[in-house]
């Protein structure tokens, strides 16, 4: 027999894989469930993948799939039909198409720009992300934080992706580290010896530093923004 929060825990999860094709995160699992932390959600997630009711989708960022619920006897990827009394198994009548679950949990280093170097932001949090938003390389996310690209579409509170890389060619939207204290998303431009930091917007004058003042930490790959 389940416990009350076990219960409630794969209603939540089904629920949510029906109405988004995207299992809910960690987090907000903890919230609904009115927990104190997330370790109780881990607990109750192993609890439950131990019993049967629950399954990891394997290199996956908040990909569970719920494979029976509380009545039915048989785990559904041995079942063919619903015995009498029993619920429908959910992985057979889940209709939400699989890729959806494709989400990456990028690490959320903080606001671009916010006078601290990108290293020391590491391990703040995460950002989920999907999959088909990031092509290949390691990536992590940064809150942007201002209006000096808007002319390139970038406003202030969307997130960055970024892929990690300290090369990039000559017109390219980066992350650039300037004199190991300030990181800010400009356009990167090399000219007659100097590293030349354009911005996208006709308010700002483009910023112009020795090669050796400037590193790059990643290149613009995508964003995310949030409607609210």
């Amino acid at each position: 027999m389940l416990t009350a929060k076990q219960h409630e825990l794969i209603r939540f999860i089904q629920q949510r894989l029906e109405e988004t094709g995207i299992s809910p995160s960690f987090e907000e699992m903890k919230e609904a469930l009115d927990l104190k932390s997330k370790s109780g959600v881990h607990r109750l997630i192993s609890a439950l993948e131990e019993r049967g009711f629950l399954r990891r989708l394997p290199n996956r960022a908040r990909a569970l799939e719920v494979i029976r619920q509380p009545g039915d006897t048989t785990p559904a990827a041995r079942s063919s039909s619903a015995g009498a009394g029993n619920v429908v198994p959910l992985a057979q009548a889940r209709t939400a198409p699989e890729p959806a679950n494709d989400v990456i949990e990028l690490p959320l280093h903080g606001r671009i720009a916010a006078g601290a170097p990108i290293e020391a932001l590491e391990g703040q949090s995460t950002l989920p992300v999907p999959a088909a938003l990031l092509g290949p390389g390691e990536h992590y996310a940064l809150e942007v934080s201002g209006d000096s690209m808007i002319e390139a579409g970038i406003f202030d509170g969307d997130f960055a992706l970024v892929r990690r890389t300290e090369t990039a060619r000559d017109g390219e939207i980066v992350v650039a580290l300037v004199r190991g204290e300030e990181a800010t998303l400009k356009y990167l431009r090399k000219e007659s010896g100097m590293v030349r930091l354009d911005p996208a917007n006709g308010a700002y004058e483009p910023q112009v530093y020795r090669p050796d003042e400037v590193k790059v930490q990643g290149k613009l790959a995508g964003l995310l923004r949030r409607y609210h």
